[in-house]
C-alpha cells in the first residue's frame, strides 16, 4: 500500500471543500494544473474520482494540487494542519452533514452489511429507517415534488374544496369501486407501549377500495383516504403495493410489524409509495394556487381549513409546499414523547432522541406542553439555545385525536431569522435581545419593546395570524434536549447526566498538564 494511500482516507473530501471555498469547478481545476504542468494535469474525470474517494493521486500529481491552492502536500494528508473533515453545508440549524469518507469504508458493499446490522442492533424498523431516507430527501428538495403535483392537478382540475361526492366520483371514474367494512378500535402492541389501532382502509388490487364505515361520520379522514387510493390507481395502477391506512403507529401508520428491527427489499419500496399517494392525496384536496389563495384570506389559520372538511394535518403539512416562505417546520407528536411525522424545510435541530421517542424532551417545545395540556390550540415564539447557536421560531399547535381515539399534537412553524434579515432588521441581535430577556425571566418573557416590533412587520408581511397570537404570550427557551437546558435555573424534566467523554477529556488534560 502506498504511503499517500494510508494517509490519504480524507484527501479527496479536502481538495473539494477547498475547491468549493475557492470558487472553483471541476474543468477550471484541471485547467489551472494544465496552466502549471500540462504532462502531469488531471482531467476533470479523474479529479472526480479523486474527490468522490476512488482514486488517490500520486505524490507529483498531489504536489501540482499543493502548488495551485499554495498548500504544503502534507496538509491534504490526515495527520496535516486544520485535519479535521469538512462538513457538508446544511440548513441552517439542521443536523450538520459530513461527506462519506474514508470512501473505502462508505463503499456500496460495506454499507449494505453494515446498515441492516445496525438496524438490528439498536431495533431500528425498516419503516423507520426507510422513513428517515425519505424525510431526509423531502427537506433537501424543500418539499418540491412538480410531477406529483401535475398529476395531482390533473385528476382534480384544481377544484377546491373537494367534496366526499366529488371524491366518489373520481373514484368510480379510474375504475375504483368502494366496499365498507365494520371494525371498531383494538389494542395493538407497538414497540414498549399498548395503543388503541384501528384500520380504516386498505387497497385490494385491482380496483377495491375498502373503507371502515366509521369514516361515514369523518368526511375530512374519509377525503384523504379516498385521495390517496385514488392516487395509487393513478401513480401505480393499482397494483396493491401500499399499506392500508391505520390509527395508532408511531411512524405514519399501524403499529409495527417488525419489532426485532432489520428491514427487508419492500420497506423502502412501501414507504416511497405511501409517501407518493400521500403527498398526491394533499394535492388533491388542496391545489396549489387555490390553496394558497386560501391561506392568504384566511392569514394561515388552520381553524377555517377545518370547515372545508379537511383535516388540520393536511392543511399544515401544504402549507410547508404552498406558501411562498419556505423555512417551515411540521411534527406530529404523540405521548409520551414520540415523534410520529417530522419535516424541516428550516433544518430546526430535533429534539433529541431516537426516531421513535424523545428520551429526555424539553418540556417547554409546544409540541411537548400540549400533550399533557389542557389547551387544545396554541401559539409560541421560541428562542432554541444550541450550544452556543440561538434561533429563532414560531409555532402553531392544536391538539387532536385520531380516529381510534388517541391524543396527539400537531404542530407547524416558521423559521423567523431569515423574514427578519430580509425585512432589514438584524435578525442575530434581536435573537439576542429576546434570549437575553428570557434569561432575565428564569427562561420566559415577553419580546423586548424593539423585537417586538420587528416581529409584529414580519407577522404583516407574511400574514401569518398566529406570530401576532404569539407575541401576546411570553416567549420562551427550549433546547435540545433538557439535560443541556441553557436556563439560569433547570427546568421540570432537566435531569443532569454526566458525560463520559467530558470525563475523558478531562482526564486526558490532567495528565498532559500535570509535571
Amino acid at each position: 500500500m502506498s504511503p499517500l494511500l494510508r494517509k490519504g482516507h480524507f484527501l479527496g473530501a479536502k481538495l473539494r471543500d477547498l475547491r468549493k471555498r475557492n470558487g472553483l469547478t471541476l474543468e477550471e481545476l484541471s485547467s489551472r494544473c494544465i496552466q502549471r504542468d500540462a504532462e502531469r494535469a488531471p482531467s476533470v474525470s479523474y479529479l472526480s474520482m479523486i474527490e468522490s474517494g476512488k482514486r488517490v493521486p500520486s505524490a507529483e500529481l498531489l504536489g501540482l494540487l499543493a502548488q495551485v491552492f499554495q498548500r504544503h502536500p502534507g496538509w491534504f494528508l490526515d495527520e496535516g494542519g486544520d485535519s479535521e473533515l469538512p462538513a457538508v453545508s446544511a440548513p441552517a440549524g439542521g443536523a450538520v452533514k459530513v461527506p462519506l469518507e474514508p470512501a473505502f469504508l462508505f463503499s456500496k458493499e460495506v454499507l449494505q452489511a453494515a446498515i441492516p446490522e445496525l438496524l438490528q442492533q439498536t431495533g431500528t424498523s425498516g419503516r423507520q429507517f426507510a422513513h428517515l431516507l425519505i424525510r431526509s430527501h423531502q427537506e433537501m428538495s424543500r418539499n418540491d415534488f412538480p410531477d406529483l403535483e401535475r398529476a395531482a392537478e390533473s385528476v382534480g382540475e384544481r377544484k377546491f374544496p373537494l367534496t366526499v361526492e366529488d371524491l366518489m366520483r373520481l373514484a368510480r371514474r379510474h375504475g375504483l369501486e368502494i366496499r365498507w367494512f365494520d371494525r371498531k378500535p383494538v389494542l395493538a402492541r407497538d414497540k414498549d407501549r399498548d395503543v388503541r389501532s384501528m384500520v380504516r382502509s386498505f387497497f385490494e388490487p385491482p380496483r377495491h377500495i375498502y373503507a371502515n364505515r366509521a369514516l361515514q361520520s369523518d368526511p375530512a379522514r374519509l377525503k384523504f383516504d379516498l385521495a390517496a387510493h385514488i392516487a395509487h390507481k393513478v401513480l401505480h395502477g393499482g397494483d396493491g403495493l401500499k399499506s392500508a391506512h391505520a390509527t395508532g403507529g408511531e411512524m405514519g401508520g399501524s403499529p409495527e410489524g417488525n419489532p426485532s428491527g432489520g428491514m427487508n427489499a419492500q420497506d423502502v419500496l412501501h414507504a416511497w409509495r405511501d409517501f407518493e399517494c400521500s403527498f398526491f392525496a394533499g394535492a388533491l384536496l388542496a391545489p396549489r394556487v387555490p390553496f394558497r389563495r386560501f391561506l392568504a384570506r384566511e392569514r394561515y389559520r388552520v381553524e377555517p381549513g377545518t370547515r372545508l372538511e379537511l383535516t388540520p394535518a393536511v392543511i399544515m403539512r401544504r402549507m410547508t409546499k404552498v406558501s411562498p416562505y419556505p423555512y417551515w417546520h411540521f411534527f406530529d407528536a404523540y405521548p409520551p414523547g414520540y415523534l410520529r411525522a417530522v419535516y424541516r424545510g428550516n433544518g430546526i435541530p430535533l429534539p433529541w432522541g431516537n426516531m421513535a421517542q424523545v428520551s429526555d424532551p424539553c418540556p417547554n417545545w409546544a409540541v411537548f406542553r400540549m400533550i399533557d395540556s389542557q389547551r387544545d390550540i396554541g401559539s409560541q415564539i421560541s428562542v432554541l439555545r444550541d450550544g452556543e447557536r440561538s434561533f429563532l421560531y414560531c409555532c402553531h399547535s392544536r391538539r387532536v385525536r385520531d380516529m381510534a381515539g388517541n391524543p396527539h399534537v400537531l404542530s407547524v412553524g416558521v423559521d423567523l431569522a431569515p423574514a427578519l434579515d430580509a425585512n432589514g432588521v438584524a435578525s442575530q441581535e434581536t435573537i439576542g435581545a429576546i434570549l437575553a430577556e428570557c434569561l432575565r425571566g428564569r427562561g420566559e418573557a415577553r419580546a423586548p419593546k424593539a423585537a417586538h416590533a420587528a416581529l409584529q412587520a414580519v407577522a404583516n408581511v407574511l400574514d401569518i395570524a398566529w406570530i401576532e397570537d404569539a407575541l401576546e404570550r411570553p416567549a420562551r427557551i427550549i433546547c435540545p434536549r433538557s439535560s443541556r437546558c441553557p436556563r439560569p435555573e433547570r427546568c421540570d424534566g432537566a435531569k443532569s447526566r454526566p458525560s463520559r467523554a467530558r470525563e475523558i477529556d478531562d482526564v486526558k488534560a490532567e495528565i498532559l498538564e500535570s509535571p
